[in-house]
């Protein structure tokens, strides 16, 4: 396919994902079908109801494929292969089919910066220096004058320690970004690729619509592996995500895969600046479609520490994504998902006398926005961080590794307070369904505990109760699908410095307002806009619209009917 045969012009069919609504489940946690305390594919199919009552029109599935598990299926063993736990192909096959029949479709995680070190490939890699696999991962002498040869490089890994490990078989070592037993796949090796596409095709002809890619921009590595600066080392995702050969492996993948299917890909695009983002999602050059970015999510982060976050430096990382974009890109919209914690207690308020008004708030805000709208489970109950009290609560292994570098130059204390901030398993505990014994979520042990507060927060109790999270999410997805506005619309940031409130109009004929605090705020649109009434909000707004000023309570927003004065 030549360049000029990948042109899109602005006017081309709009892409049926970019008005779907998507949700993300993470089947570990999502629900137990068989008591052994670890969700599973039978458990997924059982709740799709809930998928469809929600008004989801496609699911991300983290990973499902066979896995050792050292980091919860990030370590693919066998992309064929259905995981044990999880169930059977049958069971997926099932899955599958429940999900089409009632109008949703599936994208799958594909996970191919690296395999797990169980894998064949690896197996087979590590055996001999000219083994026929050798070269489908990174394998590299030592550094030369260094003590017992030393790691090729100064990499340091995601998890904690170097990002080389030797392999006693043949005295080499070889490159991992995560952990040791997460090998890095060489992408320079076309008999690699061809492997890739091969397994993509196998689950894009039992019918799933796309991938969400995972650190799809590592797969590209540095000519020569050259060391790190130190400032490169505080931050070496920027360096892991600009090799040179990154958009001539995704070009290839579309030529050779993507093309010949209708697809939705979501490339994880940890270490991607804007700027740079806008070229793996321009619809002219044929790679991706979407880049999950991390600006937002990540704001208030700093290595393992939790800072600060204020509401203009948010509204102003909106205002960039969305103009970074350009004419022919398109965004995600997302503040949580297994990666990060909890969006209510990041940015809103889990206070138990807010929750849910933030929540709403904060749910608004992504189903609102300029872009695909991504819900991780949970979001649409308000589920909140978890209160572990020790670090032995938490299962992560990023949690054990960044400890194992940091002890004695911390206190345990410091530690542990922002791996409760901030730490990936505040997203991973259970779902919480019912009130009773481990949120519903199982009849056995959960494989992570249940956040106690499943008793106050679970699907069973706001399913019953209109004026519940999960009710206002219903009511807001199904009237964004009527309004143009929401689903194309321009945005525009009405009022950038304000301290509590996010205001942004989206095309010509809405205006969204959020209280992001407590206190009550009467709030005054521009005297350009003349308001026409309140079409979705609750009930707080109604009736507090005088000309152009909105009384809102705290934590609560509405969507306004403007005009141009």
């Amino acid at each position: 396919m030549s360049r000029d045969d990948r042109q899109t012009p602005l006017d081309a069919p709009r892409p049926w994902w970019k008005d779907a609504v998507v949700y993300q489940i993470y089947p570990r946690s999502f629900m137990d079908s068989n008591g052994d305390g670890i969700g599973d594919i039978p458990g997924i199919t059982a709740r799709l109801d809930h998928l469809k009552d929600l008004g989801v029109d496609v699911v991300w599935l983290s990973p499902h494929f066979d896995s050792p598990n050292a980091d919860n299926g990030y370590d693919v063993r066998d992309y064929r292969k259905v995981m044990a736990r999880f169930g059977t192909m049958a069971d997926f096959d099932t899955m599958l089919a429940g999900m089409m029949a009632r109008g949703m479709r599936l994208i799958i995680d594909l996970v191919v910066n690296h395999t797990s070190d169980e894998h064949a490939w690896f197996v087979e890699s590590r055996k001999s220096r000219d083994n026929p696999y050798r070269d489908y991962y990174i394998w590299r002498d030592g550094k030369e004058g260094s003590q017992g040869g030393g790691p090729p490089n100064n990499y340091p890994a995601f998890f904690g320690g170097p990002a080389w490990t030797q392999d006693a078989a043949t005295g080499q070592y070889y490159l991992h970004y995560f952990a040791a037993k997460q090998p890095d796949l060489n992408w320079e090796n076309p008999e690699v690729r061809a492997e890739v596409y091969d397994l993509m095709r196998f689950w894009l002809d039992k019918g799933v619509s796309g991938f969400r890619m995972d650190v799809i921009p590592f797969i590209a590595k540095q000519p020569g592996l050259p060391d790190l600066t130190p400032a490169q080392r505080r931050a070496p995702q920027f360096v892991y995500a600009s090799g040179p050969r990154l958009h001539d492996h995704l070009r290839e993948m579309r030529r050779e895969v993507l093309a010949h299917y209708d697809t939705l890909t979501v490339g994880e695009a940890f270490g991607v600046p804007p700027d740079a983002a806008r070229d793996l999602i321009d619809s002219r050059r044929g790679e991706l479609d979407l880049v999950i970015n991390f600006d937002i999510v990540r704001m208030d982060i700093d290595g393992w520490r939790k800072t600060s976050w204020t509401l203009p430096r948010l509204k102003a990382l909106y205002s960039q994504l969305d103009a970074a974009v350009g004419p022919y890109g398109w965004n995600t919209q997302f503040l949580s998902n297994h990666d990060n914690p909890r969006s209510v207690s990041h940015f809103g308020d889990d206070d138990p006398a807010w929750v849910e008004r933030s929540a709403k708030v904060l749910n608004t805000l992504i189903l609102t926005q300029r872009g695909t709208p991504f819900l991780y489970q949970g979001e649409e109950l308000g589920m909140t961080n978890s209160p572990f009290e020790s670090l032995d609560d938490f299962d992560d292994l990023e949690v054990a590794g960044r400890w194992r570098d940091l002890a004695g130059r911390v206190s345990e204390a410091e530690y542990l307070a922002n791996a409760r901030a901030m730490g990936r398993d505040n997203a991973r505990t259970p779902m919480q369904w019912t009130a009773g014994p481990h949120g519903g979520f199982t009849t056995g042990k959960p494989w992570l505990a249940v956040n106690p507060n499943a008793a106050a927060i679970n699907a069973q109790d706001q399913a019953a109760r209109p004026d519940s999270v999960l009710n206002h999410c219903r009511a807001l997805i199904a009237w964004r699908r009527g309004s143009a506005d929401l689903r194309d619309g321009t945005y525009e940031d009405l009022d950038p410095e304000h301290e509590q409130v996010f205001a942004y109009r989206r095309g010509a004929g809405l205006v969204v307002v959020l209280n992001f605090g407590r206190e009550t705020v009467r709030y005054a649109l521009p005297g350009r806009l003349t308001v026409d009434g309140v079409v979705f909000g609750e009930a707080e707004v109604e009736g507090q619209v005088e000309g152009q000023v909105v009384t809102l309570a705290g934590w609560t927003s509405v969507i306004l009917a403007v005009r141009t004065a």
